[in-house]
């Protein structure tokens, strides 16, 4: 018995594939259009209507018999912005604004590609630091081969194109061109110098942040969750990683490829009851009523606790329930367990007595919120790394994301006017750089116009310290 696939089916799933790629190209997810009117034309009622209308849900199929392969069916389904109760300015911008995807050429000859960086998404992916040759700007390029996708996957990254088309935010990071090459998806983006915030835990503040700098990464985070919520969508996958800093201080949120549209059949939907695909590496994130699994379902508010779990990673350097088994973190989180902050209030006063192997020299404590890095009466500097003080503030905000029922959670906008945000005076640009040193960004080849890159290898070797798989950009 042979498991070897044969000619005949390969043939069929090349053309299946084929057809996907073509659809997506018709929607113009993929750069510019060939010279020439190619593309499908939408019914007559819909090219002259005269209101905005945002494609929310696009799906590919195909005729169930083989022989009928020759033809593939595209169904796009739209919303009329302006008969909804979620018009508004903003959501009218998010469409207009779409030339941030071409600000970049989609032509792969544009490119060069100087180093992989990572691998992901199953190994389908290779991430690349690349080089913007108009500009000599660099940036990072994820090519996913097609060939080797299912029809499946196919299907789910164009569903990530499509939500990155949709929104437009200066919190969220923007696709800056996608297309074809050869058999490749190319999906360019800006190239982020300070990595994620689970980079910046694990290779400097491996015992939490300063409560100011978690306070401007989560102000960030909140509104862009605040534009995807009223945009109709569940983000699903708030954590360190998909917290991305660039260099000049600005919090970007990425992970877009879980997100889930709550609009079914042009009406928003109270809850979903979709399981995220994927989600094995998410779970510690996720709410208990995602992880229940029940008739209930969840909304918006699931974020809302992944808000708080990656309040705690990080403040406290780790995630809670990341290392217990997958039925055991349910029963924890369905039984009310309640992640905390860990310092002196949370932690007995015999325990912050302990030594512990990581000293607070490099655990970003020295920024804290309330005494900085506490000293001890001969001034020096304590022993446990946990020997700080949070705000009450901080640990208010936490409890409210943890809720354990979500009508009670507070929504993204309200959690942006909590007091714990009142320390903020400045931009983002400008306190952010200064907060994380002695972390500097690796920007040593930026914007060079050489084609000598010598200071490449150096480059590199500070990326490949940086988790870059878990990006998911």
């Amino acid at each position: 018995m042979s498991f070897l696939v044969s000619k005949p089916e390969r043939i069929r799933r090349w053309v299946s594939e084929k057809f996907i790629v073509e659809g997506l190209r018709d929607l113009e997810l993929f750069g510019e259009q060939p010279p020439g009117d190619t593309r499908r034309k939408l019914p007559r009622p819909l090219q002259f209507r005269m209101v905005p209308w945002i494609p929310v849900a696009v799906t590919f199929g195909f005729p169930p018999h083989p022989h009928l392969w020759g033809t593939s069916r595209v169904k796009v389904s739209f919303r009329c912005l302006s008969s909804t109760n979620e018009a508004s300015s903003e959501s009218i911008a998010a469409f207009s604004k779409q030339e941030i995807m071409s600000s970049f050429l989609p032509e792969g000859g544009c490119y060069e590609l100087l180093s992989v960086i990572g691998k992901g998404f199953e190994d389908l992916m290779t991430v690349n630091l690349a080089r913007y040759k108009p500009t000599g700007e660099y940036v990072t390029v994820r090519r996913i081969n097609l060939e080797a996708c299912s029809n499946e996957v196919v299907t789910f990254l164009q569903g990530e194109l499509h939500v990155s088309r949709l929104f437009s935010h200066p919190n969220i990071l923007p696709y800056r061109a996608t297309f074809i090459a050869d058999n490749e998806l190319w999906v360019v983006t800006s190239f982020v110098a300070y990595g994620s915030a689970k980079d910046l835990i694990c290779t400097h503040f491996m015992d939490g942040m300063s409560e100011l700098a978690i306070a401007y990464l989560l102000q960030g985070v909140l509104k862009a969750l605040g534009y995807i919520h009223h945009m109709g969508y569940v983000h699903r996958s708030v954590k360190a990683s998909h917290i991305l800093v660039s260099a000049d201080g600005n919090v970007y949120l990425s992970g877009l490829r879980s997100n889930l549209s709550m609009i079914s059949h042009g009406q928003r939907q109270r809850v979903v009851h979709d399981f995220p695909k994927h989600s094995i590496k998410v779970l510690p994130w996720l709410s208990p009523e995602v992880l229940q699994q029940n008739l209930q379902g969840y909304d918006a508010k699931s974020d809302i606790y992944s808000v708080g779990i990656t309040a705690c990673e990080l403040a406290n350097g780790h995630v809670p329930f990341k290392d217990m088994p997958a039925t055991q973190m349910l029963l924890e989180k369905l039984n009310g367990t309640v992640p905390c902050l860990l310092d002196t209030s949370t932690i007995p006063a015999e325990e912050l007595t302990m030594s512990s192997p990581r000293t607070t020299a490099n655990s970003g404590l020295s920024d804290s919120l309330a005494t900085g890095n506490p000293r001890t009466s001969n001034g020096d500097s304590p022993s446990h790394p946990y020997h700080r003080t949070f705000s009450p503030h901080f640990h208010h905000f936490v409890e409210q994301c943890l809720q354990r029922n979500p009508d009670v959670r507070p929504s993204a906008s309200t959690l942006l006017n909590h007091s714990f945000f009142k320390q903020i005076k400045r931009h983002a640009s400008e306190a952010l750089p200064e907060l994380l040193r002695p972390v500097t960004p690796i920007t040593s080849c930026e914007g060079s116009q050489s084609q000598d890159h010598s200071g490449i290898f150096g480059l590199v070797t500070d990326l490949e310290e940086l988790e870059v798989d878990d990006w998911e950009f």
